[in-house]
């Protein structure tokens, strides 16, 4: 939550119907702002317009009626195995999506005041023993190029538009990355991934949407961390869904069978140590209503 009462505004929103945009939009209208969506089907209203990102066709028209863009087109990087094929599917869906975007900004009689577009907490690579803020160097693998990529394409935006480049964390869902998690400790199967001590930097689904609204009204702009207040290891996170199930957290799955099974995906996206600050979006002046993992946790996943 924000302190600030921002004006109503015509918000484009790419990747509306993902777990994020969903949540975003029916922010936005609590909020009193006004979602427009993107979509690849036939709009069903006014409020919404096809496009095709791929082949970078877009109503440009459409796109100048809106006061802000939020950007959140990407394949999943929770699809398994990332192959040399699923890769690249990666890298282009966020970048021809971008692009796209930023061209039809430029080419808009009036541009959106505003463009923030996603991006991930992958930017800082593995970064053991680091207190990683904003200002940190970008590190290396994978996750970390397509990141720096997906930001600097994110600047193509026309002089004028202020960019916002939001880094996110394991968004704690009732979906999404969480998921396999929940099943396999239904499934009696909880327990540590590698260590159990790597950082997982984190943030509740709500949170995620609400820290997204608030910058809507916000001056900041380059890249912003959305993560939780308070940094959480993997074990927590596995132990805690554990607890709420009333499931066995016996289990360790070893570091190298994470590495051979899952390849590059497992140890970016499960053994990467990244401890994130949320510092400047705190200062900010962004209020969480999950200030804790756990309290993240207790909010999707129901005690059994």
């Amino acid at each position: 939550m924000s302190d600030r009462e921002p004006k109503r505004l015509r918000v484009l929103v790419s990747g509306a119907s993902g777990m994020i945009g969903t949540e975003l939009t029916e922010q936005l209208r609590i909020a009193g702002h006004t979602p427009l969506a993107l979509v690849r089907r036939e709009p069903n209203g006014d409020d919404e317009s096809r496009w095709d990102p791929q082949a970078g066709e877009i109503d440009t028209g459409f796109v100048g009626s809106a006061d802000a863009v939020v950007n959140l087109s990407g394949a999943s990087l929770s699809r398994l195995p990332w192959t040399p094929g699923y890769r690249r599917t990666l890298v282009l869906s966020r970048l021809n999506a971008t692009h796209t975007l930023t061209r039809a900004m430029t080419r808009a009689a009036t541009p959106p005041g505003a463009l923030l577009n996603a991006s991930a907490v992958g930017y800082y690579g593995n970064r053991p023993n680091e207190e990683l803020t904003e200002n940190s160097a970008r590190g290396s693998g994978f996750l970390s190029q397509l990141s720096a990529d997906w930001e600097a394409a994110a600047h193509t935006a026309p002089a004028g538009v202020r960019v916002v480049t939001f880094r996110t964390g394991l968004v704690i869902a009732a979906g999404g990355a969480l998921r396999p998690i929940t099943m396999l400790t239904r499934a009696g199967l909880g327990g540590r991934m590698g260590s159990g001590k790597q950082h997982w930097p984190w943030i509740s689904l709500h949170d995620e949407a609400a820290a997204i609204v608030h910058l809507l009204a916000s001056e900041l702009s380059g890249p912003v961390n959305l993560v939780g207040p308070e940094p959480a290891v993997a074990s927590q996170v596995t132990r805690h869904v554990a607890e709420r199930l009333h499931r066995p957290h016996l289990l360790t799955v070893p570091r190298p069978a994470i590495s051979v099974t899952l390849g590059e995906a497992g140890r970016e996206l499960l053994l990467a140590d990244q401890r994130v600050s949320a510092a400047r979006l705190r200062s900010d002046g962004f209020r969480f209503r999950h200030s804790t993992v756990e309290k993240a946790i207790d909010a999707v996943v129901p005690r059994r």
